[in-house]
């Protein structure tokens, strides 16, 4: 069995280790059971959310039993971990609809055929307690004192707004997750961010005191770029895993953009690619690095997207920016096509029009506008006016230009904001 607290290491995922010496040992012993909860506030998981999942997946290669735990239970009262302010408070209809498009995204990383692994959802068990009993069952084992003391709640009481008393029951709701998947499932091991360290450890607790079992904690740190962007988070707004939001080429343009110094440690967290292979990364530089990104942006799409739509951004990229072949000694390990093939730009994002249409003109700042490379007509003419519309790789000069049909080329027009969005304009042929 792989030693799943080695990968962890030299791959860079962990901040904070309880009973570190035990947890090695546990884990080397026999097949053990984790989990980690996820916050179903929206419908979708984003990138800054991979490195958790990775995780399971990475316990699950090393033969453990990773369980996904959905919090549609905790998600009704908002978790006030990292927050200088309350958490909107959701319906049960949106928390099962969010549950679901996670469930949904979880299944491209996590194999849970065969009880392989498990997918659960705390509300079966949290909307069922009962106030008086939970507060003399679980409630009298919490220190007030010590509650107020962690991080999660030092912030928000630091703040103008405070602490509301339904999210200072989070930790204990959470203590009591993990308490309830150690009877019902064994689980003994609770993963989760660097700012999760005091709900994991008032979990460890609960189960030391009602259970009389030592249990563990792991935290992974905050991951952020080279130049201190937190993951997932670009001047669009986040990078989502749900195809409808992000799309398969959107996303794989965000990984081909990492900065230079990232490459490297992106490998290590958000590909299963080996470590000998990827430490050659760093050694890389010029065209050889961009290949690697190039790489790096292909294998992180497979696993969110399939191999399928991985292939089809990865073309639709080299057939933009010219990208050649990737050599077969540069990360050797990865499935990505190495030939030089006709590249193609199905997943470039596309609008069909009528050939008419661009006969009378369109103003370049409505079309930027209506094929979505700007928010409203004024954020076009901003684009243009400071230099950041192109048609076909040559600037726009005013926002009053006119795009007609005479800018076609093979029947194509692309158009592109900034450096790294496009937008493909194709017209229907004219009916014989």
């Amino acid at each position: 069995m792989t030693n799943v607290m080695q990968v962890f290491q030299e791959r860079g995922f962990i901040d904070q280790v309880t009973h570190e010496k035990e947890l090695v040992d546990y884990l080397a012993e026999e097949n053990v059971t984790c989990y980690i909860g996820f916050d179903p506030t929206a419908s979708s998981l984003h990138i800054g959310s991979l490195v958790p999942i990775m995780s399971l997946a990475h316990m699950q290669r090393c033969g453990h039993r990773p369980i996904a735990l959905v919090g549609g239970g905790t998600g009704l009262v908002g978790d006030p971990s990292g927050k200088t302010e309350m958490r909107k408070l959701l319906t049960p209809e949106i928390v099962e609809e969010n549950a679901a498009g996670i469930k949904e995204q979880l299944s491209n990383f996590i194999d849970f055929t065969d009880g392989k692994a498990l997918l659960l959802n705390n509300a079966e068990w949290l909307t069922k307690l009962k106030y008086i009993p939970f507060l003399r069952d679980i409630g009298r084992y919490f220190s007030v004192n010590r509650m107020i003391k962690a991080e999660t709640c030092k912030m928000r009481l630091a703040s103008d707004e405070g602490l509301s008393f339904i999210e200072f029951n989070y930790m204990i709701l959470q203590a009591y997750d993990f308490l309830t998947l150690f009877d019902m499932h064994g689980c003994r091991l609770q993963l989760g961010g660097s700012d999760q360290w005091g709900n994991i450890v008032a979990g460890i607790e609960l189960i030391r005191r009602i259970q009389k079992k030592t249990a563990f904690g792991i935290t992974f740190p905050l991951i952020t770029t080279s130049s201190g962007v937190k993951m997932g988070k670009t001047a669009q707004g986040a990078v989502w895993l749900d195809p409808d939001r992000t799309t398969p080429y959107e996303y794989f343009q965000y990984w081909i953009n990492t900065e230079d110094r990232d490459v490297g440690r992106f490998f290590a967290l958000f590909t299963f690619l080996p470590m000998d292979e990827i430490r050659m990364v760093d050694q890389l530089e010029g065209s050889d690095l961009n290949i690697a990104k190039t790489v790096l942006a292909f294998e992180a799409t497979r696993l969110a997207h399939g191999t399928e739509e991985a292939t089809k951004a990865y073309h639709a990229a080299a057939g933009i920016f010219r990208l050649g072949a990737v050599p077969e000694e540069i990360l050797f390990s990865s499935t990505i096509p190495r030939s030089d093939t006709e590249f193609d730009d199905f997943s470039v994002p596309q609008t069909v029009m009528e050939t008419d249409k661009l006969e009378e003109g369109i103003p370049a700042f409505k079309l930027f506008h209506t094929v979505g490379l700007a928010e409203s007509n004024s954020s076009a003419r901003r684009l243009i006016e400071q230099g950041g519309a192109y048609i076909n790789g040559k600037r726009i000069e005013s926002f009053e230009y006119l795009i007609t049909d005479n800018n076609l080329i093979n029947r194509e027009i692309l158009l592109r904001s900034g450096k790294k969005r496009f937008h493909k304009i194709k017209v229907n042929r004219p009916k014989t």
